[in-house]
C-alpha cells in the first residue's frame, strides 16, 4: 500500500492527538488542522457543560472535517488532521471515497489519560467526558489502513513511530515506501 497523503491522527481527548499531529504535519511538510476547531458552536457548548455528544451531534462535524481534507485533496497537497474519530463507523465516513487517507491511533492507557486531563488548561473538553469517549472508542481494526502506535512516550518519539509505521519521510514533504497495517 502507497504511503497516504492524508493522515487522521485519532485516540481519546488527552491521548495527544493535537500535539503530535501539528509536530507530525510538521516534520513532512504537510497542513494541520484540530478537528476540534471545526467543530460547530453547539457541540463546543455541548462538551463544555458536560454533555457527551451524540452520533447526530458528530455526523455535521465529521461532514465538516472531511470537506476541510477535500480541499486539501483538490490541490494535491498532503494533510494531518486531529479527530478523535473514536468508532469506526466515523472512520468509514471519513475514508469514503478517499483513498489516500490512514490513520494513526494514538493507543494510550486510561489512567495515563486522565492524569494529562487533571493538568490540561483552557480546553473546552471537561475530563469527565473521558468515561464516555473511553466507552464509546472502537480502536484502529487490522482491515483499516493506518498504524496504532503507543502515545506513552514523549511526542517527539511518538512523531517519529507514527512517521516510520505510515512510511512518510520527514523534511520536505515527500513519502517514503513503507507499509500500512
Amino acid at each position: 500500500m502507497e504511503p497516504p497523503r492524508i493522515v487522521v491522527v485519532m485516540g481519546v481527548s488527552g491521548s495527544g492527538k493535537t500535539t503530535v499531529g501539528q509536530a507530525l504535519a510538521a516534520s513532512v511538510g504537510w497542513e494541520f488542522v484540530d478537528g476540534d476547531d471545526l467543530h460547530p458552536p453547539a457541540n463546543v457548548s455541548k462538551m463544555a457543560s458536560g454533555v457527551a455528544l451524540t452520533d447526530d451531534d458528530r455526523w455535521p462535524w465529521l461532514e465538516a472535517i472531511g470537506d476541510w481534507i477535500d480541499v486539501r485533496r483538490s490541490s494535491g497537497a498532503g494533510a494531518v488532521v486531529a479527530c478523535s474519530a473514536l468508532r469506526r463507523a466515523y472512520r468509514d465516513l471519513l475514508r469514503r471515497g478517499r483513498p489516500e487517507l490512514a490513520f494513526c491511533y494514538l493507543a494510550v492507557d486510561p489512567d495515563h489519560v486522565r492524569d494529562r486531563l487533571a493538568r490540561r488548561r483552557g480546553h473546552y473538553m471537561p475530563a469527565s467526558l473521558l468515561a464516555s469517549q473511553l466507552a464509546t472508542l472502537e480502536p484502529l481494526a487490522d482491515d483499516e489502513p493506518g498504524v496504532t502506535v503507543s502515545a506513552a512516550d514523549e511526542p517527539a518519539e511518538v512523531v517519529v513511530e507514527a512517521r516510520d509505521a505510515l512510511g512518510l519521510a520527514g523534511g520536505d514533504g515527500s513519502v517514503g515506501a513503507g507499509p500500512l497495517h
